[in-house]
């Protein structure tokens, strides 16, 4: 991606991994993940407000839902460890986190298992392809992957359409946290309770997975795609609004005359739309907990009432920004576990070759698709 709205193929030397700890990936399948959607329409400044605040430093090679199979280790050899310590051979199959910490600042000292680093830096999001090796995202054949990044092995009997997944599923990971939050005090989720889902594309989905697989009672999933929603049906959700042939008021109500008048216990925004997140409040009951996935890039303010929104509910309000460390493994177990539920290859609905990825960024743009990833291998098509 050369620019917000660009995307064009280029070649660069082949990078044999020459740092100890450093791999060569042959990539395999790269998703689009909502944030690449951001930068193409030049949303671009992450982290904004915090030490590690920054804008896409074009050109890059975008890509951080990435799964490949090691085609080279650099000179240590056998030494390299995955992030649970298993050893690595070429040939293995990876999915990777694509946040890359220092190690060294009060966060990374501190706070261990989460990316809030001050210095992080994200595959297919930071690295300009100015920088050698330049292949830094998995928009690509190949993908240079550095000694402090971390990669987790997949499973034989994962397909490869759905350990894909592994980064976005490891974003839902937020309603374990919402989970945890002051249950004993009625506040936080439990089993049996009422979630709503705000955006039902692949992040939003993910959301309504984990929900149900965490107990929860009735989930409701709004979007402005009926495609999504009917999808949203398959993976689970009880009730689907169309936000495009509704009312906000309309959604409001229904929620809490679903609840009996109290509002949803958790909420979980995974729209791109701020104001989406007033909406969510007004559906939040007492003591709910409000979770927001879906501003990872700086999209703008939106406007609440401090007192009716947050102090006179009680309001739980969950930022999320990455996810831990832990749960690309945890991801994979569920894959494992739960693939006869949820039918989790679905979820892709477009395929595209390398060589068409302005054309796959903007089916990732229409209403009629989920996931759609790039596959560097297959052939372009005319």
């Amino acid at each position: 991606m050369t620019r917000p709205g660009a995307i064009e193929v280029r070649e660069f030397p082949y990078p044999h991994p020459e740092e100890p700890g450093a791999l060569l990936l042959r990539m395999v399948l790269a998703g689009i993940c909502g944030t690449d959607k951001h930068t193409f329409k030049g949303e671009n400044v992450q982290y904004a407000g915090t030490e590690a605040q920054s804008t896409t430093p074009f050109p890059i090679i975008p890509g951080h839902e990435n799964l490949g199979v090691i085609a080279e280790l650099g000179p240590d050899g056998g030494r390299r460890r995955e992030f649970y310590g298993r050893d690595l051979k070429e040939g293995d199959r990876l999915v990777m986190c694509p946040d890359v910490i220092c190690g060294r600042c009060w966060y990374c000292r501190q706070v261990h298992g989460y990316p809030w680093c001050e210095n992080v830096r994200g595959y297919g999001n930071a690295f300009s392809t100015s920088e050698p090796p330049s292949l830094f995202g998995g928009w690509a054949e190949n993908m240079y992957i550095l000694p402090n990044a971390f990669v987790y092995l997949v499973p034989a009997g994962i397909p490869d359409e759905i350990a894909v997944l592994a980064e976005p599923f490891a974003v839902a990971y937020a309603l374990d946290e919402a989970q945890a939050s002051g249950a004993a005090l009625g506040a936080g989720f439990a089993a049996g309770d009422t979630v709503v889902v705000q955006g039902v594309g692949p992040l939003g989905l993910c959301c309504v997975v984990k929900a149900r697989i965490l107990g929860a009672g009735e989930i409701v999933a709004t979007d402005l795609s009926d495609f999504r929603l009917a999808m949203a049906r398959d993976f689970s959700a009880d009730h689907t609004l169309n936000a495009r042939r509704t009312e906000r008021q309309e959604r409001i109500e229904y929620v809490r005359r679903l609840t009996g008048g109290r509002g949803a216990d958790l909420v979980v925004g995974c729209t791109n739309d701020s104001r989406a997140f007033t909406e969510g409040l007004e559906m939040l009951r007492k003591g709910g907990t409000y979770i927001e996935l879906g501003n990872f890039v700086d999209t703008g303010p939106t406007t609440i009432n401090l007192h009716r929104h947050i102090v006179a509910k009680n309001a739980r309000i969950i930022g999320v920004t990455n996810h831990p460390f832990t749960k690309y493994d945890a991801s994979l177990k569920v894959f494992e576990k739960y693939g006869g539920q949820f039918p989790f290859a679905r979820m892709v609905t477009h395929r595209y070759p390398l060589g068409e990825a302005e054309a796959a960024m903007r089916k990732s743009l229409e209403e009629d698709s989920l996931k759609v990833v790039i596959d560097p291998w297959a052939e372009t098509q005319g």
